[in-house]
């Protein structure tokens, strides 16, 4: 490894993963989920599931079938504590665990989060309400500031991104398909700054997103991204050289 600057995210950042009392509070919530048969009538706006084509679920199933695991969780809590991240999109809410995870790192957070079904959304901001309260009768802070939109991404991205001055951290993980994630990527370019993190989920969940991943690699914004396997860091450090690195670390665990 080369570079100064990955060799230290990865030894300090990525590599280490201390579990904090806080997440107790989310694992909590998550237990919930796992146990809860509530049906909702599922909208799909994305590349739909490669485990569950039914319309409707239980929410237990959804939480079961998730790949966002506690250890994607406890990695962008890391990310947005490390640099101090505070305007954060989330491109795909479900539940909701992730994002609170993301609000757990920087109670001065403002978090927009993206979720296309109704329904889910209803779940997700009574998790929201959940964790807030849970918080308030312990000695950790998290971010109030959060806000969800619903309905379809195509629609409702470009106005969300145009009334923000700037994006510091963006997680995409809403349509699995070419064309979607370029284009959301190329949306939220443009208040992308320095100091920027975007991630990409599923990577390599399908020849699309192969292609969309190599062509994010090779766009002129980007100077250094980082194959995590189910994720990929993307920074636009203008001092840095152009690299692409792999490091075999998965977060399916």
């Amino acid at each position: 490894m080369h570079s100064p600057f990955v060799f230290d995210l990865y030894l300090n950042t990525i590599k280490k993963d201390p579990i904090d009392a806080e997440f107790e509070v989310i694992e909590s919530i998550r237990q919930q989920m796992l146990q809860s048969r509530q049906q909702l009538r599922i909208t799909d706006y994305g590349a739909g599931s490669k485990v569950n084509v039914s319309p409707i679920r239980e929410v237990r199933d959804i939480a079961q079938n998730s790949k966002k695991s506690a250890k994607l969780g406890r990695l962008f809590y890391r990310l947005i504590k490390r640099f101090d991240y505070q305007h954060i999109f989330d491109l795909g809410t479900s539940l909701g665990l992730t994002t609170l995870y993301m609000a757990a790192a920087n109670p001065d957070a403002h978090i927009t989060t993206f979720e296309g079904c109704p329904e889910t959304a209803k779940v997700a901001e009574q998790n929201f309400r959940r964790a807030q309260e849970a918080y308030q009768t312990t000695k950790h802070d998290i971010a109030t500031d959060i806000r969800i939109i619903t309905g379809n991404l195509d629609l409702s991205l470009k106005s969300q991104v145009e009334a923000y001055s700037k994006i510091d951290f963006a997680f995409f993980d809403a349509n699995h398909r070419y064309e979607p994630t370029i284009k959301y990527f190329e949306t939220c370019l443009t208040k992308a700054h320095e100091n920027s993190l975007f991630v990409f989920d599923d990577i390599h969940w399908s020849t699309e997103m192969e292609a969309a991943w190599e062509y994010i690699k090779a766009h002129p914004s980007v100077t250094v991204t980082i194959d995590l396997l189910a994720v990929g860091l993307v920074f636009f450090r203008k001092k840095q050289p152009k690299q692409n690195f792999i490091l075999r670390w998965g977060f399916w665990q």
